[in-house]
């Protein structure tokens, strides 16, 4: 019952938000209405938090996990427990530090149409309040969970004293400032084995929120123990207006690749280009990046459509080995393309540096060059000399049965490029007109099927909303302590050649690609290293391309790009036998990278 409950007001608040913005932006009615914006954003915050909650739940939560498939069973339960115990631990610790900032960060008397501003924040504790208990129904590590409340509340001493404060007026808590002061004395001293310990647990299997945060958590502890500013740092980046367009836009990938979109589009292009060399390639190519640029991610784009793409390859006369190479390869250039939820982020976390518009015109031509290099080697390996002549009706009937689906791209397109609608308008457009499309035109969902096929989708926007807070954590502690400040200084007094430091944040980021999800990466990342480019005179456009380009190809990079692993478990083979056929595709696109990187006016072209 819990449960279902968790899910009805879940979906309640997705199509508050999804409708929302589209119904002030369209209704003049509705125009006079105060603090709009603030209101979209703050349901922004509590689908957020809802999302969370339903992604633990379903064990979306992202991780590296590149270990424990090598561990035998006993081994494997031990570290299993030893996850349990750190998870719970750290979100305990939050829990209590969100409760604590719940009274600290807000009055009484501030209030959104007349609801009070504390009854919002509380969806932050009250999120980790629902894994915890997720967690601690899991019989298998239900001991392992006890331990690790009992240990996260320790950690959170100090943040429990300010409850006791707000609620009863203790103004000296003295034994939990004193177990408090311990933690932070412990912390200072043995600071960089605990943050090895983190990255190792990475390796191991633990949630990539829960690694960041832990982190973000041990850092504030050292530095003089105020760890309640990572909840409210992560309330205020997800109330960031761009922030709405994740869930939004993934939820309209998910209708598109559960329905028959993928199909009718595919069929479309076939008929167009089906009948040159390469045709299949070019087909794949599109479709591919068309669902990672709405999705978000590149790794659902080949669980949902690498079969079917493959499928139609091998149809087209590729080796199965090619087919599946190529999928591959081309899963992640979506995120070069608007709406990109990766271009979103990344000017939300940089907004004083770079604005989000540009960097969509920036990002346009390195994405093209990236389609171009995967169909060239794809006309390349095309041996197939029976191609279908151009048929004028086949392609009509395809335009006739795809033209709904193809109306999409481009109303995105148009709409926010034209400044006719918002990013946020946008996205409400994308998700609502996917609904539509899927459940009253198509008629692939009854209501109920696409309340179910939104509910595939929340939990993936929710693991990737836990990770943007719990990286913005930890991106203000860095900030805060100057660390941009202290690397710029070093990059400056030793490396003395723009090109040279060019080279070297291509390396550096090739392997924040493999071992970072592709959001941590940008959060934690990117603001570091945009000082450090600005002061060799790199135009912030040009590094964010740079930056995103990187991080595309770093979801290929051996040995642990994700990619692999999701292709390997898409296709049943083993990893070696992806990373040796995906080789040749890799190359051509480090080449595209150095042009990308080495000529600015690929980045620019577009920017004003």
């Amino acid at each position: 019952m819990l449960k279902k409950t968790v899910y009805i007001i879940t979906l309640f608040f997705l199509g508050l938000l999804a409708l929302m913005p589209l119904i002030f932006r369209l209704i003049p009615v509705f125009n006079s209405i105060p603090n709009q914006d603030s209101a979209v954003v703050n349901l922004v915050f509590i689908f957020s938090c809802m999302a969370g909650i339903l992604a633990s739940h379903s064990g979306k939560h992202l991780s590296l996990d590149v270990i424990t498939t090598f561990l035998n069973e006993k081994t494997l339960n031990i570290v299993n427990q030893v996850k349990a115990v750190l998870e719970t631990s750290i979100i305990t610790s939050l829990f209590f530090s969100a409760w604590s900032e719940l009274f600290a960060a807000f009055q009484p008397e501030e209030k959104l149409w007349g609801i009070p501003m504390r009854w919002i924040f509380a969806f932050l504790p009250l999120m980790y309040a629902g894994i915890l208990a997720i967690n601690l129904k899991r019989r298998r590590s239900r001991i392992a969970a006890i331990i690790g409340i009992c240990l996260g509340a320790l950690a959170a001493s100090g943040p429990i004293s300010g409850v006791l404060y707000f609620l009863f007026g203790i103004e000296n808590a003295a034994p939990f400032l004193k177990i408090f002061d311990a933690w932070m004395f412990f912390t200072s001293k043995a600071f960089i084995p605990l943050i090895l310990f983190f990255v190792a647990a990475a390796f191991f299997g633990l949630p990539i929120y829960a690694v960041l945060a832990g982190i973000a958590y041990t850092a504030f502890s050292q530095g003089g123990g105020y760890v309640e500013m990572i909840p409210l740092e992560t309330y205020t980046i997800l109330i960031d207006k761009s922030m709405a367009a994740i869930p939004l836009f993934t939820l309209a990938g998910y209708f598109l690749a559960e329905g028959s979109a993928g199909k009718r589009i595919l069929e479309v292009i076939r008929s167009l280009f089906g009948w040159i060399r390469g045709g299949a390639v070019l087909a794949a190519t599109i479709v591919a990046v068309f669902f990672t640029t709405f999705t978000g991610a590149s790794g659902a784009t080949i669980l949902a459509l690498g079969t079917l793409l493959t499928v139609i390859l091998k149809g087209s006369g590729y080796e199965e080995k090619d087919a599946e190479s190529l999928v591959t390869a081309t899963s992640s250039i979506g995120m070069l393309f608007p709406p990109s939820l990766a271009i979103i982020i990344y000017g939300t976390t940089n907004i004083f540096s770079v604005d989000i518009y540009d960097l969509f015109k920036g990002a346009v031509l390195p994405g093209v060059l990236m389609c171009i290099s995967m169909i060239a080697i794809g006309i390349f390996k095309d041996k197939n000399q029976n191609k279908e002549a151009f048929s004028l009706k086949k392609l009509g009937n395809a335009v006739k049965q795809g033209w709904a689906e193809l109306l999409l791209p481009a109303g995105v397109t148009v709409g926010y490029f034209t400044g006719f609608l918002s990013l946020i308008e946008t996205a409400c457009f994308a998700a609502v007109y996917s609904f539509i499309l899927e459940v009253f035109i198509r008629k692939d969902y009854t209501l109920k099927m696409s309340a179910m096929t939104a509910l595939k989708g929340v939990p993936v926007a929710g693991g990737v909303l836990m990770i943007v807070g719990a990286a913005k954590g930890l991106a203000f502690f860095l900030i805060d302590a100057g660390i941009p400040a202290v690397l710029t200084d070093f990059a400056v007094s030793f490396v003395h050649s723009k090109y040279l430091f060019l080279f070297l944040l291509n390396i550096l980021l090739l392997i924040v690609g493999c071992l970072m999800d592709l959001y941590s990466a940008i959060l934690v990342v990117s603001p570091l290293i945009i000082p450090i480019a600005d002061s060799f005179g790199i135009h912030p456009v040009h590094t964010g391309v740079i930056f995103l380009t990187n991080l595309a190809l770093g979801f290929l990079t051996p040995p642990v790009g994700m990619n692999l692993f999701i292709a390997s478990y898409t296709f049943g083979k083993p990893v070696v036998k992806i990373i040796k056929s995906i080789i040749p595709y890799l190359i051509i696109q480090f080449i595209v990278l150095m042009l990308v990187t080495y000529i600015p006016w690929f980045s620019l072209v577009f920017v004003g």
